[in-house]
């Protein structure tokens, strides 16, 4: 079994914020208490509704936003207790692919430039930057003479795999997928896709995917994690976890997946409500406003995510001691 290139303890992120109009300090919980480790190699599917806290966890991971508590362990060695030149020596490892593609890009700079940009940063040789650009852009299918071109003139699937080939400027172990097909035609999703899983293999690669679609964690994933409020509710092995889901989210969410037949039916988990704020976040179990398997101890104790089966984890009453 391969090891863990990143393992994360605890990590926690409150941010402050006014509450009424008063202006009565309050804080919100965006990530609170969360565990999970990602092998070498592999992919950790990150999923749940808007506003759990996955592209939160991204940023903490790559020291976008510092964390109110917890570790981050890179390769062994906690990057949460590193200074100013160990942190820029971790950029060269870990790199993010940006969900907006249009967003992310400067308008400004030719997509020869924007490749070459993080190599410069980082001092590599002229000669070898344009040659390297040039590598990668071929890499994810944009040719040399488009290499000169700006943003503007690509297509949005274009301009995606150009933030993809900035992202590989550095030669990174470690990539944070934010959404990153989540603006796209599904036409398009589906090429993104396949050649990020192609780009995995031939670099050796590890990706953190964020992604609101089960149907596309499923496509890209070895593990999977579902979030809710702050909180991960369940984690298991890819198969095990679409075949056997244990908690009533998961099982929801899963639910709402598209069946491309006609013939088959399946039952529809309809969750009553809306996301509870994460500035009053609900006592006891955090999903037990919405559950339709409610137990009595849900509202009063918050559940531990345990392991039930082997590499299968779930945070809920009906699954382990109450």
């Amino acid at each position: 079994m391969a090891e863990n290139l990143l393992e994360v303890k605890n990590l926690r992120k409150y941010f402050p914020a006014r509450g009424d109009f008063l202006g009565k300090a309050v804080t919100v919980k965006a990530v609170d208490g969360v565990d999970f480790a990602i092998r070498k190699g592999e992919t950790l599917g990150l999923a749940g509704e808007s506003g759990c806290g996955k592209t939160t966890i991204g940023k903490l991971i790559l020291r976008l936003l510092e964390p109110t508590e917890g570790e981050i362990i890179f390769e062994g060695k906690n990057i949460l207790q590193f200074n100013k030149n160990k942190l820029k020596s971790l950029r060269r490892h870990v790199q993010i692919i940006f969900q907006d593609p249009f967003a992310s890009l400067d308008p400004r700079k030719t997509v020869e430039y924007t490749v070459a940009e993080p190599m410069k940063v980082h001092s590599l040789n002229p000669r070898q930057r344009r040659q390297k650009v040039l590598q990668l852009l071929d890499k994810v299918g944009i040719t040399p003479e488009q290499a000169r071109r700006y943003p503007h003139q690509f297509s949005g699937g274009q301009r995606q795999r150009i933030g993809i080939a900035r992202a590989l400027a550095l030669n990174p172990k470690f990539i944070v997928a934010d959404e990153p097909v989540s603006a796209l035609d599904v036409s398009i999703q589906a090429q993104i896709l396949n050649l990020m899983m192609d780009l995995q293999e031939e670099f050796h690669l590890t990706y953190l995917f964020i992604a609101h679609d089960l149907s596309v964690i499923n496509h890209v994933s070895d593990q999977v994690t579902i979030m809710y409020l702050g909180k991960i509710v369940e984690l298991a092995p890819k198969k095990i976890l679409f075949h056997s889901p244990l908690h009533p989210y998961t099982k929801a969410l899963l639910s709402a997946i598209p069946i491309p037949d006609p013939t088959i039916k399946r039952e529809q988990v309809v969750l009553e409500g809306d996301v509870p704020s994460p500035i009053n976040v609900p006592s006891g179990c955090r999903f037990h406003t919405r559950c339709p398997s409610l137990l009595p101890v849900c509202k009063s104790k918050e559940p531990v995510l345990r392991e039930i089966e082997e590499n299968h984890f779930v945070a809920c009453h009906l699954h382990g001691e109450s």
